[in-house]
């Protein structure tokens, strides 16, 4: 009996030492940001402050980590079966191309940009941020990044490798403060929670000459959150930063989410099942003035739609789920969703005017 007893003393503490051991490890591939905290910002001290009342031209977008047209991801399938994993370099090359056009043909002031890969397997370990500014020359003097996923290896079968995806802000005007929020994880297991998203805002201050600021905060929210509660918890801690971001501000980016029970009922059947028929972003629609507005959602006029998905099923623009949202007091014109055919992105880019405070 004691020996016996011996051994299950040993068993149970071997597999301590080995779930440490393998904590440990996750622990060492993955990220672990703080819930705010400094993000990266380069801004040389001479670039000029934006003046009191100048009008400032702001582009979103969602460009796909460049990866461009003609490919189905596996995450593309509402089955998680697309055939394609990694965008070909002549891809990455091409996209990259059409980017730094579109971006050179709009010239805003301020470019907020969700899904750029950083250091990650599937394009290469290139710095996607990076290429671009360099594309741009010295237009773009200050740039701040955040990661919002980033791991040494992700042991996915359809990845297999390291990933770095991230936020990223141009501007021509003096950045003085970059700041990275935290928004709440998706669902699931230790061990998936963390090899997966860590999805947050990036926040970055524009100096304004009399004193003021201008702040710009460029974000995406979870797509795939069906069954829980994550879409409700990233809304809410979105509605906490704006809450607590003093002066003017204005923000950007995937929200993955609809606006309206009509923008539901729009989409396909096998469509729907991203999304719930009464939207999660409904406290922030209600409380700030955004683009496209409810209005124009509801009117299901396509230049209003946002997203071209990928699967082979949609064959055109189908959804809006990218927005401006516009803090009291500041008014955003000519506001437009920026619909290239043949598509860059499986997003489009978006631009809005607003004056500074």
């Amino acid at each position: 009996m004691r020996r016996v007893l011996k051994w299950v003393v040993r068993l149970v503490i071997g597999l301590v030492v080995l779930a440490v051991l393998l904590s440990g490890v996750v622990y060492w591939l993955t990220y672990h940001p703080a819930p705010v905290e400094a993000a990266e910002l380069t801004c040389p001290a001479s670039t000029p402050a934006l003046h009191a009342g100048q009008d400032v031209t702001v582009m979103s977008w969602n460009v796909q980590y460049l990866a461009g047209r003609g490919y189905v991801f596996y995450y593309d399938l509402p089955d998680g079966d697309g055939p394609d994993t990694k965008p070909s370099r002549d891809a990455l090359a091409r996209t990259l191309n059409d980017v730094v056009e579109v971006i050179r043909q709009e010239d805003p002031d301020v470019v907020l940009l969700q899904e750029l890969d950083r250091g990650s397997s599937r394009t290469y370990d290139e710095d996607q941020l990076a290429l671009i500014r360099a594309r741009l020359g010295g237009a773009y003097p200050c740039a701040s990044a955040a990661y919002y996923h980033k791991a040494k290896f992700v042991p996915h079968p359809k990845i297999m490798g390291s990933v770095g995806l991230s936020l990223g802000v141009l501007s021509k005007t003096r950045i003085t403060k970059a700041t990275r929020y935290q928004l709440p994880h998706i669902c699931g297991d230790p061990v998936t929670v963390a090899f997966n998203f860590d999805r947050a805002v990036l926040a970055a201050r524009l100096a304004v000459d009399d004193g003021q600021t201008l702040t710009v905060m460029d974000t995406h929210l979870d797509a795939f959150a069906q069954g829980c509660d994550t879409m409700t918890k990233q809304v809410a801690a979105v509605e906490d930063v704006l809450g607590d971001t003093k002066g003017a501000w204005l923000i950007a980016g995937d929200f993955n989410l609809l606006a309206t029970s009509s923008a539901y009922e729009r989409l396909a059947k096998v469509q729907q099942g991203y999304f719930n028929p009464d939207t999660e972003l409904g406290p922030v629609l209600d409380a700030y003035a955004h683009f496209p507005s409810t209005k124009q959602v509801d009117s299901g006029d396509p230049a209003y739609f946002t997203h071209w998905p990928n699967d082979p099923s949609v064959d055109g623009p189908d959804r809006t789920i990218d927005y401006f949202f516009y803090s009291p007091g500041l008014t955003g014109f000519d506001q437009r969703v920026r619909q290239d055919r043949p598509k860059i992105s499986d997003h489009f880019a978006m631009l809005t005017t607003v004056t500074a405070p």
